[in-house]
């Protein structure tokens, strides 16, 4: 008798709590088609809305927590197993084999007490801050329900008293349902109206707690980390010193062996045979807009004493070498210098047959070898005052420093000093001595320069022959030590 009541009881509150959602899921759909009203708070869908999103932000930075604790681990595990390949490889007859066992063995101790703390301070926090979310959440599900109940129980009533055939005894039921359900309801709503925003504002606190003890252990670690690398790095300088003789080598990085300066060779030497009869400089040969040169000449009258005709003109720092007797002097724009120095016939010459630009033009077309009319008048001209000025390049003055300063090399970038010998294996290589100064330019064609290494010619080089051609070279970065 008793198993049959007591089946009878589960079989009744199956069947009830099956009713209840036939009477719920009825009266969501009435209500979604419009044919019942609903009850809603606005504040109280808010206060979900918060929750849910602190519940997905905390749920993140617990994951990434998680991943930070694992990262700790795995470096513990690398920290631990370079130390025992130190311990290994350190023999037994070194200095301070016993320092640094210690040290290893001290490292070791750091990392585990670091992940402990981050444990006990942190992630069991975390845990404990996310604890309390899966039994709101469940309570803010049973108040929907509730909610849901209440308004199937006032609609139950509602229609029982506008019915046209009231049942008194029927109403009176419907009546009592309403108010218990109403109970129920206000219950689970009162409590979660007073503890949703309270939990939304102590996840300030917490986040200030949870980040402050993060900073602090791993600053605290790093601190005394820092303390055992700097007593490793003195029982290393120790053992340096005493075997100071077996020095490593630094080496320099494997660089791909390009043509790099048989090209530069064939290219000069294209360039280093112009037609003779030409005297103004030619375009680029990327086809960029020439430099312009500004050429004053000062046509004054020589004073008594001046220069003979033919005679050499004095050299100056800014004036190129003098070209023989008998020709025009012509100087190209160098990048280099900036600066251009060009002497043209006195005014005071009989003019020839064709003006100074048609025998230009018509000396351009002459073979090399040949000489000019114009050519052979002009050793019997006076001398010429020359003056210099700055080239202009697209309407801006390169003079001054970088490429246009005359003691430095054209495009140079910045000096860098030669930590360690450095023995060139190829033609295109720089010897370098510890000490040299290198001027480091850029590569002509960007994409001949290999990782690692850098073009640049010495400075002791440049100073004496000032021709980039025959001193540049490339050379090991990691040889090198930037000073300016």
């Amino acid at each position: 008798m008793a198993e049959m009541g007591s089946k009878g009881v589960t079989a009744g509150k199956i069947a009830s709590n099956v009713q209840k959602k036939l009477t719920r899921a009825q009266e969501k759909v009435l209500q979604k088609l419009g044919k019942a009203d609903e009850t809603k708070d606005e504040q109280f869908e808010q206060c979900v809305q918060n929750f849910n999103k602190q519940l997905t932000e905390g749920t993140r930075l617990q994951k990434d927590l998680r991943t930070y604790l694992a990262s700790v681990k795995a470096m513990h595990e690398a920290s631990k197993k370079l130390n025992e390949c130190l311990q290994e490889v350190y023999e037994p007859d070194w200095p301070g084999r016993d320092e640094a066992s210690k040290i290893a063995e001290n490292n070791d101790l750091l990392w585990m007490d670091y992940h402990q703390k981050l444990v006990d301070q942190a992630l069991l926090t975390m845990d404990t801050y996310l604890g309390q979310f899966p039994d709101i959440k469940s309570r803010i599900a049973k108040r929907g329900r509730k909610l849901v109940d209440y308004d199937s129980a006032r609609h139950h009533y509602e229609s029982l008293q506008t019915a046209k055939k009231k049942d008194e005894a029927k109403i009176a039921k419907a009546e009592e349902e309403l108010i218990k359900a109403q109970k129920v309801f206000e219950e689970m709503n009162v409590d979660l109206q007073e503890e949703l925003p309270s939990l939304w504002n102590s996840r300030v606190g917490f986040y200030v707690n949870t980040f402050q003890s993060i900073a602090g252990l791993e600053e605290n670690f790093h601190k005394e980390m820092s303390k055992l690398n700097q007593n490793l790095n003195d029982v290393l300088v120790s053992l340096e010193k005493q075997h100071g003789s077996n020095t490593f080598t630094v080496k320099a990085q494997p660089r791909k062996k390009t043509k790099l300066f048989s090209r530069l060779r064939r290219k000069k030497n294209s360039d280093s045979a112009p037609a003779k009869g030409n005297k103004s400089p030619s375009p680029p040969p990327d086809g960029s807009p020439a430099a312009t040169p500004e050429i004053r000449v000062n046509h004054e009258p020589e004073p008594a004493g001046a220069a003979t005709p033919g005679a050499a003109l004095p050299k100056s720092p800014s004036q190129p070498t003098e070209s023989p007797a008998g020709s025009l002097p012509s100087k190209e724009p160098s990048a280099a210098e900036g600066t251009f120095a060009v002497a043209w016939p006195s005014q005071t010459a009989e003019p020839g047959p064709a003006q100074p630009a048609e025998a230009s033009e018509a000396a351009g077309a002459q073979e090399p070898g040949e000489t000019t009319a114009s050519e052979a008048a002009s050793s019997s001209l006076p001398a010429v005052v020359v003056e210099t000025f700055s080239a202009t390049v697209n309407g801006t003055v390169e003079s001054g420093s970088g490429a246009g300063r005359l003691d430095l090399p054209p495009g140079f970038m910045f000096k860098v000093q030669a930590q360690h010998d450095y023995t060139a294996t190829d033609t295109d290589e720089l010897q370098l001595k510890a000490g040299d100064v290198v001027l480091v330019i850029p590569f002509q064609n960007p994409e001949e320069q290999d990782e690692g290494w850098l073009m640049g010619v010495k400075e002791s080089d440049w100073n004496q022959h000032k021709e980039l051609e025959k001193c540049r070279g490339v050379f090991p970065e990691n040889f090198t030590e930037r000073v300016q």
